[in-house]
C-alpha cells in the first residue's frame, strides 16, 4: 500500500489597507492638507455642494479572516465634514482567524463629523473584529452611524455562525462620552427574542451635540416605517437611535428619514444616493 503524504494547507493571501485623511480650515476654503494611502485602502474626495466629503473604499471587495483594514480621517478647528464608504462592506466565511478594521476620526475644536459608512453585511461562517474610536476637541461634535446585516434576504441566505466583535468609542478630552461594546455569536444567533428578536438587521445613530434633545420630537415623528422598529432617547448632550427590522431595504429607508431629521434636511452623500437608486 502506499503511503499518502499529507499536502499542506495553502497560505492565502491576505487583504491589507491603510488610509489617513487630513482636512484644515484655510479662510473660506476646506482644504486637503494630506492623503496617505496603502494597500487595498482608498480615499475619493468628490465635489459636492456644501462641506466636504470623504468617500473611503476597499477596493479588495470584501473582507475574510486575516485582512486588515483603517480608516482615518482627522480634521483641523473649525472643519465640517462628512465621511462614508462607497458601498456596503462584506465580511465573507473565514477559513482562519478574524478580519479586523479600525476606523480613527479626529474632530478639532468647534469642528463637525458625520460618521455615515453604509451598512456592514455578514455573511455565514464570517468573522470580523471591528473599532471605531471618534476624539472631539472642545466645541466639537460628531453624527456616527452603525448598521449591520446578517446576510442577505433576497438572495435567501441565512447566518447561523459568525464572530462578530464590535467596539465604538467616542472621546472628549481624554473623557469618554459613549461606549458601545457588542459581542456577537452562533450563542446569541439562536437566542431568539433574547437578543434579536428574529431581526436580520440592526443599526445606531449616536449624536454628540448641544441641545440635541430638541430633535426628539421631529425624530420621533419619522419613526414610523413598517417592519422596523425604533427606540431614542436623549441625555446630557447625547442621542441614542437604535433600529432593528427584518430586512435591511425597510431599515435603509428609516435610516435615512432620521438622517434627514438629523441633518436639518441636508442630502445624503452622493454613494448612498447612488445605492438608494440602484437597488
Amino acid at each position: 500500500m502506499t503511503a499518502l503524504t499529507a499536502i499542506p494547507a495553502t497560505s492565502m493571501q491576505r487583504s491589507r489597507g491603510e488610509v489617513l485623511v487630513r482636512l484644515r480650515q484655510d479662510g473660506a476654503i476646506v482644504r486637503l492638507v494630506d492623503l496617505r494611502q496603502q494597500g487595498s485602502a482608498k480615499a475619493i474626495l468628490p465635489r459636492v455642494a456644501g462641506g466636504p466629503e470623504v468617500v473611503f473604499l476597499n477596493t479588495s471587495g470584501g473582507l475574510t479572516g486575516g485582512d486588515r483594514l483603517s480608516y482615518s480621517v482627522a480634521l483641523g478647528a473649525g472643519v465640517r465634514a462628512v465621511a462614508t464608504t462607497q458601498t456596503a462592506e462584506r465580511a465573507y466565511r473565514a477559513a482562519s482567524g478574524n478580519a479586523r478594521v479600525e476606523v480613527g476620526i479626529e474632530v478639532g475644536a468647534e469642528g463637525w463629523i458625520d460618521w455615515l459608512p453604509q451598512e456592514t453585511i455578514l455573511f455565514d461562517g464570517s468573522a470580523l473584529d471591528r473599532r471605531t474610536r471618534i476624539d472631539l476637541a472642545k466645541g466639537a461634535g460628531c453624527l456616527a452611524l452603525e448598521a449591520v446585516v446578517l446576510g442577505r434576504h433576497a438572495m435567501g441566505e441565512t447566518v447561523h455562525h459568525l464572530s462578530f466583535r464590535d467596539r465604538r468609542e467616542i472621546w472628549r478630552d481624554g473623557h469618554i462620552l459613549h461606549l458601545e461594546p457588542l459581542a456577537l455569536g452562533d450563542a446569541a444567533l439562536g437566542a431568539g427574542r433574547a437578543v434579536l428578536g428574529g431581526a436580520r438587521c440592526f443599526a445606531s445613530l449616536v449624536m454628540i451635540a448641544p441641545a440635541v434633545s430638541d430633535a426628539l420630537t421631529p425624530l420621533r415623528q419619522v419613526l414610523d416605517e413598517p417592519g422596523v422598529t425604533a427606540a431614542v432617547s436623549a441625555f446630557d448632550g447625547r442621542l441614542v437611535l437604535r433600529l432593528m427590522a427584518g430586512d435591511g431595504w425597510p431599515m435603509r429607508r428609516q435610516i435615512a428619514r432620521a438622517l434627514s431629521v438629523l441633518r436639518r434636511g441636508a442630502v445624503l452623500p452622493r454613494v448612498w444616493q447612488f445605492q438608494e437608486n440602484g437597488r
